[in-house]
């Protein structure tokens, strides 16, 4: 069972969801910073595709979604991809599967 959760940036209102917990198939959806494109990308790690594709086991090596870059770091969660304001909860939270 997993939450998408929104967060919003105080300055320039850039807005991203997040993943919480795992997915009906063990993946987990994990919040990547892109510093080419300047955004949040939710990247699937584990679960049974993991089993059958070995490099979606971690984050390393993977690619960002929206431009191809290979930089994509882990997101902190704190900093905005776009402006590098704060980004904070917006208390928005959905279940999903």
């Amino acid at each position: 069972m997993a939450w998408k959760k929104k967060y919003r940036c105080a300055d320039c209102r850039y807005e991203a969801d997040v993943y919480e917990g795992r997915g009906l198939f063990r993946q987990q959806i994990v919040a990547m910073s892109c510093p080419d494109c300047h955004t949040v990308q939710n990247i699937v790690v584990g679960g049974i595709i993991a089993d059958v594709a070995p490099s979606y086991r971690s984050e390393v090596g993977r690619l960002c979604l929206q431009c191809g870059s290979d930089r994509i770091r882990l997101w902190d969660m704190k900093t905005c991809p776009k402006c590098q304001g704060q980004m904070q909860y917006t208390g928005e939270k959905e279940f999903w599967t």
